[in-house]
């Protein structure tokens, strides 16, 4: 297949749509099932590219969930502890394969952010994975291929029109890179940058000791930066990304948002949280966003007299904000990762308060000193990497 037209491309407005080889060969992709448009296509590459590096750089199975050209979560298939199941919606699965962790863990971290989302696989899926895919709201999946059992699960969903890619894993693109904007071609050469234990080498701080797991954390959001639309900063921790900010003009503005993400993952975790008393037969959807209000500064919204019987068995407490930041207090060795550098130690502030320990960042500001000094103040290792990861 040299080509495949599309029902339209970004919007239902912009056609004829259609994805081909300019070079005049097949595209590296099957259609398995479904029919995937432009945006799927979109979220399908650039979440395959990033979880080919996550297995390369990591030797463990890798998952995205991506949203508008961008991930809302990415991990790695590591196991899951009890209360990450619980949080996750998947404790009533049992044990899960290596492959279906990391998209537990991927969907898991910003639920908000993933619903709806292109999922994109390292691994061949399995039926673990594939019976985990078909419970969420999604638009479609990408992978090297699927067991037999995997494929006819996910055929079954959405009354069987669920978007199912096949990519061929050795699939090599040119080196030069093409986009078109406003008729006129822009030509780059494309991102091939290895991130590897070498791209953490130049540590800044006072603290050196940068340890193997926070090695794996920082490669985890330097890479998932690689793909994400800029400005952007990711924290990740035990091998997860736990929050992403994209797409910001300002890297504060990114770090907030990034950091925000992060707290709600770890709020989320309190007991407070997971003991909420849900009405029986409550959505999973209206389950998440429920939780988030909770948490958030519209506590009320749930908590109302007149709301909080649709959702809950009783009227739980507020959870105050003093109770809120001694159990973010809890939250520690968080990795964080900058596609550009942080031009002032505000960044560090904010990131100081989501339990960050680790920092890798390209370095180059004029401030460079000051952001220095306020990760030196709460004993932080920081790594230049003198590499800019802007994607768009």
């Amino acid at each position: 297949m040299k080509e495949l037209e599309l029902k339209y491309g970004c919007n239902p407005n912009q056609k004829p749509s259609r994805i081909y080889m300019a070079d005049g060969s097949e595209l590296p992709i099957q259609v398995l099932n479904g029919k995937p448009g432009y945006i799927n296509f979109l979220d399908a590459f650039n979440g395959w590219q990033l979880v080919s590096e996550l297995k390369k750089a990591t030797g463990l199975p890798a998952a995205t969930s991506f949203k508008h050209v961008s991930p809302a979560g990415a991990a790695v298939g590591l196991p899951m502890s009890d209360t990450l199941a619980k949080i996750y919606w998947v404790d009533d699965l049992g044990e899960l394969s290596p492959l279906a962790c990391a998209y537990a863990r991927a969907r898991g971290a910003d639920r908000m952010s993933s619903f709806g989302d292109f999922i994109s696989l390292s691994d061949v899926c399995d039926a673990d994975t594939a019976r985990l895919i078909k419970r969420e709201v999604s638009d479609g999946v990408i992978a090297p291929g699927y067991t037999e059992e995997a494929l006819e699960i996910l055929k079954q969903k959405k009354k069987g029109n669920y978007n199912v890619i096949q990519i061929d894993p050795d699939y090599v693109p040119q080196a030069l890179e093409h986009k078109e904007v406003y008729g006129i071609t822009f030509e780059q050469g494309r991102n091939e940058l290895k991130i590897d234990d070498e791209f953490f080498s130049d540590i800044v701080t006072e603290n050196k000791e940068l340890t193997e797991q926070a090695k794996i954390d920082l490669a985890i959001s330097m890479i998932t930066l690689k793909y994400t639309q800029s400005n952007s900063v990711c924290y990740v921790k035990d091998g997860q990304a736990i929050g992403i900010g994209a797409g910001q003009q300002s890297r504060i503005h990114c770090t907030r948002l990034a950091g925000q993400k992060a707290d709600n993952w770890w709020l989320r975790q309190s007991p407070q949280v997971m003991n909420l008393p849900f009405i029986d037969g409550i959505r999973r959807a209206d389950r998440d966003n429920a939780i988030d209000l909770y948490i958030g500064e519209d506590y009320m919204d749930v908590l109302a007299d007149d709301a909080w019987p649709n959702i809950f068995k009783e009227k739980p407490e507020v959870f105050t904000r003093e109770a809120k930041r001694e159990w973010l207090d809890k939250l520690t060795d968080v990795a964080l990762g900058s596609d550009a550098f942080f031009p002032f130690g505000d960044n560090i502030e904010r990131a100081h308060k989501s339990g960050v320990k680790y920092v890798a960042q390209p370095g180059g500001s004029v401030r460079d000193d000051n952001v220095i000094a306020a990760c030196n103040k709460y004993d932080m290792v920081m790594a230049f990497t003198g590499i800019r990861l802007f994607h768009h």
